[in-house]
């Protein structure tokens, strides 16, 4: 009887936490247009930037981030080998905050300004209003990155590497393979990874 409750109060604990999970919100197809490309988001430094205008004639990365995940936490050594690759292959780049539910605690904009610094990042590192770009590219983790090409469509869509959890052990480089691919005018495969992160915290 004992092993018989405690099975029912594990499968409702488990049941509970299942229905806690966030409903992953549908991302964008390989091959659509950049979204919102025209609108302008305010970045760390005050400045405003918009996709169209970072995009250059090499393409665009989006990375969507934030300030505490763990996950961008220990991933930050590939997002700045990233920034770098990106910048020496002629391609812009913009990272984007879209915690809304965070915004008056780890991810204000002030505490946005204060990470850019400590991380050193040269690309805009911008605030996504009550997550309207998250939303209109289907992002829901941190980080999780969107490769755009010379024409602003998506090439690639998910994780940067194999090993989101413990970046030092990936064996597998798809953000890095994707753009020498799209440069190379190769074929992209996959083209699409499941990212691994902390859930977009979008108000509620």
């Amino acid at each position: 009887m004992k092993k018989i409750l405690l099975a029912v109060v594990a499968f409702t604990f488990s049941a509970a936490t299942f229905a806690q999970q966030p409903a992953r919100t549908p991302s964008i197809e390989i091959g659509t247009a950049i979204p919102m490309a025209d609108v302008s988001f305010k970045s760390v430094n005050s400045k405003p930037a918009s996709l169209n205008n970072l995009k250059t004639e090499k393409g665009l990365l989006v990375m969507f981030s934030c300030n505490t995940c763990p996950y961008v936490i220990k991933s930050q050594p590939r997002t700045k080998e990233i920034i770098a690759y990106a910048k020496e292959k002629g391609i812009g780049m913009i990272i984007v905050n879209s915690n809304e539910a965070q915004r008056d605690e780890e991810d204000s904009y002030e505490a946005m300004q204060v990470y850019a610094k400590k991380q050193g990042y040269k690309v805009p590192y911008v605030m996504d209003d009550q997550s309207k770009l998250a939303n209109a590219f289907g992002a829901n983790r941190t980080p999780e990155v969107f490769l755009f090409d010379n024409e602003g469509k998506l090439i690639y869509k998910g994780a940067m590497e194999d090993n989101p959890g413990e970046p030092t052990a990936s064996k597998e480089m798809f953000l890095k393979d994707a753009i020498d691919n799209m440069l190379a005018h190769k074929p992209i495969s996959p083209n699409s990874t499941r990212s691994v992160g902390c859930s977009i915290k979008r108000a509620s």
